[in-house]
């Protein structure tokens, strides 16, 4: 993918359709992307596009103009839900710049239909899924009403989300310097009624991400959608600083100093020089 900032900053969930049918050829260049992709914990991903055409039982009540739809399904195990995320949105980048429009769906669905669909085996889990076509040109009013409500076009202030050697002290734009971009770029990824659950902290040379829990959503159980949005966040920030010529390694050790309650450490990217 090229201009991949770009693809970040301009993408926006898409849930009104305009009918039209995603070509062959389009088809088997976002499997073949699929097939390729890679995440940091290892998790294998299996993606598959659905045809509610041919499987009449799949239904999502949110989306209008477009029965076609891309699931993934994978084992159960730890770091399952960050490993989707990340490998799921770097697919769901991939689509924009092809022109499609997707969104997350992890509960407006028939979760039963969509996991025969995926055939689903024993110990697999599918989180998530996303339609997959063509945005129409103007929205349907329960997409209107729906980005209303959660304030999809906004983002916390960057010094919400980011801080500097301790949870204390927030990361202003102009300390981040060569991160800011990427800082950037993280800042507009999506996440689950857009709640924006990351917090990242810089120190000892690392950049370290935080799960901090929003008030209401539900959280350890074997489909963790906060988590999905963490790996969402690592995919994004990995991206987006490997286009602006940072060199970052993944790892998993947290920082010594004290950690706020309700926040669970997830990894990091130490910054190579």
């Amino acid at each position: 993918m090229e201009q991949i900032l770009k693809t970040m900053l301009e993408r926006k969930s898409i849930r009104s359709y305009d009918g039209r049918e995603v070509p062959e050829e389009v088809r088997e260049k976002l499997l073949t992307f699929a097939a390729a992709l890679e995440n940091p914990y290892g998790v294998p991903l299996e993606f598959r596009l659905l045809d509610g055409k041919a499987l009449p039982g799949l239904s999502c009540p949110v989306i209008v103009g477009t029965e076609l739809y891309l699931g993934a399904k994978c084992p159960a195990g730890p770091d399952v839900n960050e490993a989707f995320g990340y490998s799921f949105q770097q697919l769901i980048l991939y689509a924009h710049s092809l022109g499609l429009g997707t969104v997350w769906v992890g509960g407006t669905m028939d979760r039963a239909a969509f996991e025969q669909a995926m055939e689903l085996g024993d110990g697999e889990l599918m989180p998530c899924m996303t339609p997959i076509g063509y945005p129409a040109q103007k929205r349907a009013l329960r997409d209107i009403m729906m980005r209303k409500g959660i304030s999809a076009d906004t983002r916390e202030p960057f010094e919400a989300l980011f801080f500097d050697g301790d949870f204390a002290t927030p990361l202003t734009s102009t300390r981040a310097g060569i991160l800011t971009e990427a800082l950037e770029a993280l800042r507009w990824a999506p996440s689950a009624v857009n709640r924006q659950p990351w917090r990242l902290l810089l120190a000892d040379g690392a950049v370290h991400f935080y799960l901090k829990r929003s008030r209401g959503m539900p959280g350890g159980g074997s489909i963790d959608i906060q988590k999905i949005d963490m790996g969402i966040a690592l995919a994004q920030f990995a991206l987006a600083a490997e286009e602006t010529g940072l060199r970052v390694r993944f790892e998993r050790t947290a920082p010594a100093p004290e950690v706020p309650e309700g926040m669970e450490y997830i990894a990091s990217y130490r910054l190579e020089r």
